[in-house]
């Protein structure tokens, strides 16, 4: 697998689902192309997915939030006779090195993360319309659903068959979501993990595996129904959206990626990629009306959309790039003012999508299993919304005072009500909060300095950077940090940053990302799983796995 991976994509290029709007209500049907794998050496049967076919979701996701804002409800369903989703494929699986089975698997839970969202960020709520078998990260996809619809037909199921089957773990969420989301007891959860043959009907109900049944005869009419029924309920908008256009993006033969805001420059000697964001070069937008007629192009939503973009692009196609330095340069109070604009009109349907999107792309970086460090240089624009990337890396460095023969403005951080609440992270607090666990006096202290120009000493002294260095030792301590960063064993860093990047309350969000994904990161590599005998290896043949039964 070493085709470069395309996270863009649009309607017309759809292989696997079929979109269709009536009003309020859409149709997202999916109809996996069994030929349109990402790679080659397996079909997609039974709608069983792969990458590709969740990238095309998370695009529509993304573009019923922004291009329409009038759907109020999202009916989820088949387009395949007596099976609904029969999961990830397992051939894929198989097959696929392990990093991209990792990043496979955190991918999806970041577009079923999504969706939840929407009922509570945009008015949009997802119904799960289950005929057929329903199994893996099928019912994991339905799970994301706010409400579950399962055809009574006799046949129809729903499943976690990982644990029996495959020797691994329904990995996008599915334990987490049994257990925090629906409460299903954990004894029963416990029984329906080590089903093969899944659960149908009333005790699908009776279990809150699935919020209602229907029989086959009403079903269609009654999906309807309550799809209408939801709708009238919803606090959604009816305001025409916007065109997410193309990104034009420019990738060099050395591997740096250039777009209009962001660009990322390759050092692969250090196994280093450097993320410089360009600050907005026109003035804030007058008003709402001004904002929404940039479209597309609007700065913060274009930044967003590249900077999302270019760590997807990271993740999967510079598996090797294991620190990831974020600089900034451009003018402060140009970003403030932008981001003022959407704050001060929360309640407008676009700035709201703006705002909540910068929420997601936050949490994307959060959960990058990468190295991360802010660089804060003189001429760099880390104010209000772009300041919270100083405090999702794991360390931040500034230039501190004048430097020889640097005209650039000096170096400063300037917070704003953003950095408060406005982008919580998986912990459902913000990233000071995070930082500042048990020092509440030093999280007043950083809001008491809201809207106040810092310079490196003050921004130091408020705990908002880890270090800062003047134009002597600038340059030789980030050359060991960076030296010595790249010297470490990467399955030792992944384990430390997941680790100290999840501090705080824990939530269904934080045990899916740092406590799910963690186990299946390892039991991904385990001999009963992915071994020569492992039960991947053998799914399909009417062999089972072969295991090693000492417990570790």
């Amino acid at each position: 697998m070493t085709d470069m991976i395309e996270f863009q994509t649009e309607p017309s290029r759809y292989r696997h689902w079929r979109v269709s709007y009536e009003g309020d209500v859409a149709r997202v049907v999916m109809d996996v192309d069994e030929t349109g794998g990402l790679f080659d050496g397996y079909e997609l049967k039974l709608n069983s997915y792969d990458l590709g076919v969740d990238i095309e979701l998370a695009d529509i996701v993304q573009r019923m939030r922004f291009e329409h804002p009038e759907v109020r409800v999202v009916v989820l369903s088949s387009g395949k006779e007596r099976v609904f989703c029969a999961g990830a494929n397992i051939r894929m699986l198989a097959g696929a090195e392990h990093a991209h089975k990792v990043n496979f698997c955190k991918f999806t839970n970041e577009t079923r993360n999504a969706m939840e969202a929407a009922e509570a960020d945009s008015g949009q709520k997802y119904i799960a319309a289950v005929r057929g078998a329903c199994a893996g990260g099928g019912y994991e996809l339905a799970l994301a659903c706010n409400h579950i619809m399962l055809v009574e037909d006799g046949s129809s199921t729903v499943a976690l068959p990982e644990v029996p089957l495959l020797a691994v773990l329904p990995g996008t969420g599915g334990l987490t979501r049994l257990t925090d989301k629906r409460q299903v007891r954990r004894d029963l959860c416990d029984v329906f993990c080590a089903m093969e043959e899944g659960v149908r009907g009333q005790r699908a109900l009776d279990w809150r595996l699935v919020d209602e049944i229907v029989p086959n005869s009403k079903f269609d009419e009654t999906v309807a129904a309550r799809a209408a029924e939801f709708a009238a309920a919803s606090s959604g908008h009816s305001e025409k959206g916007i065109e997410l256009t193309p990104l034009c993006r420019d990738v060099s033969d050395d591997g740096s990626v250039s777009y209009s805001t962001v660009e990322v420059a390759i050092d692969r000697g250090l196994g280093a990629a450097t993320i410089t964001i360009h600050g907005p070069s026109e003035d804030a937008p007058t008003d709402m009306d001004a904002f929404t007629a940039q479209g597309a192009d609007a700065y913060l939503l274009r930044l967003a959309r590249e900077l999302d973009n270019a760590i997807l692009h990271l993740r999967l196609n510079e598996r090797e790039i294991g620190l990831l330095l974020f600089r900034s340069q451009g003018d402060p109070e140009k970003v403030l003012s932008h981001e003022s604009l959407l704050r001060d009109n929360a309640d407008h349907w676009l700035a709201n999508e703006v705002l909540c999107f910068w929420k997601r792309l936050l949490k994307r970086v959060d959960v990058t299993s990468r190295s991360l460090a802010g660089l804060v240089e003189h001429g760099s624009c880390f104010a209000g919304l772009l300041a919270e990337l100083l405090f999702a890396v794991d360390r931040s460095y500034m230039m501190e005072d004048e430097f020889e023969g640097d005209n650039r403005p000096l170096a400063t951080i300037t917070l704003s009500p953003a950095n408060f609440g406005t982008f919580p992270m998986a912990n459902g607090i913000s990233r000071l909060a995070t930082r500042f666990l048990g020092e509440p006096g030093s999280l007043a202290a950083a809001e008491a300095s809201v809207g106040t120009v810092l310079e490196a000493e003050a921004a130091r002294d408020h705990g908002l950077v880890t270090f800062a260095y003047d134009d002597v030792d600038w340059e030789d301590e980030l050359r060991i940090f960076v030296e010595e960063r790249a010297s470490f064993s990467p399955d030792a860093m992944t384990g430390m940053e997941a680790n100290l990047r999840f501090a705080g309350p824990e939530t269904m969000e934080t045990r899916i990302f740092g406590r799910l994904t963690a186990w299946q990161n390892w039991i991904f590599q385990r001999p009963n799983a992915a071994g020569e005998e492992g039960a991947l290896q053998r799914y399909g043949t009417g062999v089972r796995g072969k295991y090693r039964m000492e417990r570790v």
